[in-house]
């Protein structure tokens, strides 16, 4: 077990935010519906899991190929074509990717300082996820685009 959780590591990850939102979301619901007396930091933790989730969610889309796309009419061009159009749309991921982290970092610069509400965590660390998981995506569609230019077809 311990050896797939390290050849498996964002998967892993997934598995824990997944998790532990499911618990801190039904703690909530059984401390407001049960014991009525909700707790106060439950729906921050959960919107901040949420959000560390989608980002990484986002990633391993990437890293699996599982993001939407329209090949209808690609399918129809020649190989030598469809490989140039995905070497294409890869570079334009990449720079949108860029683009992101960028900001991303400005804007975790930004609330550097600012504690979340409940929490009393610093907001960087929730913030954080925009940095984490476009690097991640960075990585994952430098690596498609690498590949595409290496195999022939």
């Amino acid at each position: 077990m311990l050896k797939t959780i390290f050849s498996y590591p964002l998967e892993s990850i997934l598995c824990v935010l997944l998790s532990t939102l499911s618990i801190v979301t039904f703690s909530q619901v059984i401390a407001r519906y049960i014991f009525q007396a909700p707790l106060s930091w439950s729906e921050e933790l959960a919107r901040f899991l949420l959000l560390w989730l989608a980002m990484m969610s986002a990633a391993y889309a990437f890293k699996i190929k599982a993001h939407f796309a329209l090949h209808f009419t690609v399918n129809y061009l020649p190989r030598r074509i469809q490989k140039l159009i995905s070497l294409f749309v890869s570079l334009l991921v990449i720079i949108f990717l860029l683009g992101f982290i960028y900001n991303s970092f400005k804007f975790v610069i930004g609330v550097r300082g600012h504690l979340a509400p409940a929490l009393q965590i610093p907001m960087e660390i929730p913030y954080s996820a925009c940095i984490v998981g476009g690097f991640l995506m960075l990585f994952y569609v430098s690596k498609i685009f690498i590949k595409d230019i290496y195999i022939k077809k």
